[in-house]
């Protein structure tokens, strides 16, 4: 990043992973990072087509999703405690001079944090977090290990068998999906296609 770049392009999508990729060496949580990135990214885009945004703005508003879905989890592998996760990141991201908008949506992706999910994005995140795991994960059981293979009824039975993926919240699943307004196997079937689209980059 050169000295030269501000505004909007000194919190893009290339700094954003390059955060993420300092903080983070696993490479199963940088890919949670992208797969979560993928879902809430096509958030985003609905929602710019919904208010008509277009041109500069609708890049803008559109990466402003890319890059916080990148960045909710970049402290965890440092910093995995609840006391800590995400506090400690969301303070670097404010030193750092991330946007306001940004953090708050991370700090709302914990149930725990006490921050209430007031915005699209904020709700966007919350809602594709846990449920881009649990994708990932039926995706990896599947004898190709592809996510092209993953059906929406699929996931709902899988979502009913309380042993598998067991570290997904599946009330945390259809809480985001509530909150966002949307049916759970529309929101599933349309992360789906979110994923489908990046599977090459996720590895599925």
């Amino acid at each position: 990043m050169s000295s030269g770049t501000h505004g909007a392009t000194k919190f893009g999508r290339a700094e954003a992973w390059h955060l993420l990729i300092e903080w983070t060496q696993s490479e199963n949580l940088r890919k949670h990072a992208l797969a979560v990135e993928a879902c809430v990214t096509a958030c985003g885009e609905a929602e710019a087509d919904r208010l008509a945004i277009a041109g500069d703005e609708r890049a803008a508003f559109v990466e402003l999703y890319a890059t916080t879905a990148l960045l909710h989890d970049f402290d965890y592998e440092r910093h995995p405690s609840a006391e800590e996760h995400p506090f400690v990141g969301v303070r670097e991201l404010e030193r750092l001079g991330w946007p306001a908008e940004l953090r708050t949506a991370i700090l709302g992706h914990a149930q725990y944090s006490g921050v209430p999910r007031v915005t699209h994005l904020a709700k966007a995140l919350f809602a594709c977090d846990e449920l881009a795991g649990f994708l990932t994960a039926c995706a990896l059981v599947k004898p190709t290990k592809a996510i092209a293979d993953v059906e929406v009824p699929g996931v709902r039975k899988k979502m009913k068998d309380k042993a598998f993926a067991r570290g997904v919240n599946r009330e945390d699943v259809i809480q985001g999906a509530a909150e966002l307004g949307v049916d759970l196997d529309a929101h599933i079937a349309f992360c789906l296609e979110a994923m489908k689209k990046r599977s090459a980059m996720l590895g599925l």
